[in-house]
């Protein structure tokens, strides 16, 4: 397993499973409680969530859940391939602000760490997308929020074809500059 630190925020980790093929396919630990704690990550998982997005340009969040409920988001794809982001709304944090993406395919198996104090979201860059995520927290709609996907002020260079294809609640979040202080 390979983890690497994205260069804007280095507390998101790209990790690439090594994957070992013979003429049968191929076989892939996805998750090592061991190797992650040697990269500095210590975190219980307490929930799988999977996700289908039929149409390419399908764009989610930004999401994150506030404490007492935050969430670290392990993520992958099954099928398909995303551009995954993360944006740092840490308090005092010195990237905040700033946000980071990488392109997660299920062909080479990347993965993304999101940590808790990260707001999180994704962009289809294949119809019929399917993505597995596990979390070290549990879903509490009371402590959800979210960011804008396209605040100007955070500029993410979403690779989209158009306009996405966004859920109702995504179309009304708030800018980050009108979010005001989270505590994770």
């Amino acid at each position: 397993m390979t983890v690497t630190p994205l260069a804007d925020l280095p507390d998101v980790l790209l990790i690439t499973p090594k994957r070992f093929g013979d003429l049968r396919g191929w076989f892939s630990e996805t998750w090592s409680r061991k190797a992650m704690l040697a990269a500095g990550v210590d975190t219980d998982f307490v929930q799988d969530n999977q996700a289908l997005n039929a149409k390419k340009g399908t764009l989610r969040g930004l999401h994150f859940q506030k404490a007492p409920h935050a969430q670290g988001k392990l993520v992958r794809v099954l099928q398909g391939a995303i551009f995954d982001v993360a944006v740092d709304i840490r308090a005092g944090s010195p990237t905040y602000g700033k946000w980071a993406g990488a392109t997660l395919t299920a062909e080479a198996g990347e993965q993304l760490w999101v940590p808790r104090g990260f707001a999180h979201g994704y962009c289809t860059l294949t119809d019929d997308t399917m993505l597995f995520y596990k979390v070290d927290g549990l879903y509490a709609p009371e402590t959800e929020g979210g960011l804008a996907w396209n605040d100007p002020d955070l500029a993410i260079a979403w690779p989209l074809d158009g306009e996405p294809v966004l859920s109702d609640k995504d179309k009304t979040l708030p800018r980050l500059r009108d979010l005001g202080p989270v505590s994770f």
